[in-house]
């Protein structure tokens, strides 16, 4: 398993993270901690959380049971914490089940990590990441009709500061290693980074947002901010929330599946993702490969790629990715998927 450096905080990360926002929901904790082991033997370093996991759906009696679950496994195996980095998250503005919605602040922070460190059962937090910004994102399948311009500007960099300067308290007590974002724009990024660099807080290590062959709204701005300032992306939902593997096609709901649970794929369905599907499979089969195997090889050929995030509900998922961990992509298989993403541009 290869691995990349995590921004320049000098901690090196493998380039496939394990997802866990099935954990408590679709994935039993016997069976989460069973993908924990097996993803460390496999050597991936990388696992990522947030406060507000599970999902499919988000309950509130449910919120905070993935940490837990990961925070048992570290309990029974008090040794084995500094084998892999954690990577959580405080949820945005608007999460109605963690502090009634309250945005991201100064105040919020110490409290919310508190919350985490308990649930996650340790001492630190290697990666703590703002889940979405409190103005909004484009991200979510909300591209199609953002709006930047109902915001205040000196409003947003004045929040931007003090969540910086809660952070380095964070730091300073030893609570987190790392600062990351998620679902954030050019703009939003550079301006945390300005702040970070005038001695605000921590400097911004990565961000997190959603990046697959059907999903490739990082390919311009934020990936020339990626290369210049070493702020490496983790891709989320690489698989396209598993339209990838092509288990959705010709109107298939497998049992169990993300599609069960959630008809519409959170705004990811729609006429021309099917005909997008395809074409990418067609590659697949004539170049002999497994398509969710070639995804994610895919996303390692990218520039800005640090890690790339799958999720896995049964151990049986998390064994088919794992056996695709070495593939490398012909140049012939990479000029036919840049021909079929012309085709097929933004499917949803």
């Amino acid at each position: 398993m290869k691995t990349r450096p995590l921004g320049r905080t000098g901690i090196e990360v493998s380039t496939l993270c394990l997802g866990t926002m099935t954990f408590g929901s679709q994935t039993s904790e016997a069976d989460s901690h069973a993908q924990i082991e097996r993803a460390l033997a496999a050597g991936i370093t990388f696992v990522d959380t947030a406060e507000m996991y599970p999902v499919n759906p988000v309950r509130k009696e449910t919120v905070g049971r993935s940490e837990e679950i990961i925070g048992s496994w570290n309990r029974a195996n008090p040794a084995r914490r500094g084998d892999y980095v954690l990577a959580t998250k405080h949820s945005g503005a608007g999460m109605a089940h963690c502090r009634d919605g309250a945005p991201i602040s100064g105040q919020t922070i110490a409290g919310a990590v508190d919350g985490s460190l308990k649930r996650l059962g340790t001492d630190h937090i290697d990666l703590y990441q703002f889940h979405w910004p409190n103005r909004g994102s484009y991200m979510f399948r909300q591209n199609w009709k953002y709006d930047p311009s109902g915001q205040d500007t000196g409003a947003v960099l004045e929040n931007m500061a003090d969540c910086l300067e809660a952070l380095q308290r964070e730091v300073d007590r030893g609570t987190i290693r790392a600062f990351g974002l998620s679902n954030e724009s050019a703009w939003g990024t550079a301006q945390w980074l300005r702040l970070a660099d005038a001695g605000q807080g921590p400097r911004v290590a990565s961000v997190q947002n959603e990046y697959s062959l059907l999903c490739r709204l990082y390919d311009t701005d934020m990936a020339e901010l990626s290369v210049n300032e070493d702020v490496g992306l983790m891709a989320f939902s690489p698989l396209a929330a598993g339209f990838l593997t092509g288990k959705y096609q010709r109107g298939a709901v497998p049992e169990g599946s993300r599609m069960s649970l959630v008809p519409e794929m959170g705004g990811r369905k729609s006429e021309r993702v099917f005909d997008a599907v395809d074409a990418y499979l067609d590659i697949a089969r004539r170049h002999g490969l497994d398509p969710v195997h070639m995804a994610l090889a895919w996303c390692q050929t990218r520039p800005f790629m640090m890690s790339a995030i799958f999720g896995a509900t049964a151990l049986a998922q998390l064994d088919h990715v794992l056996a695709g961990a070495d593939l490398t992509l012909s140049d012939e298989v990479l000029d036919e998927i840049t021909r079929a993403h012309k085709a097929h541009p933004m499917p949803y």
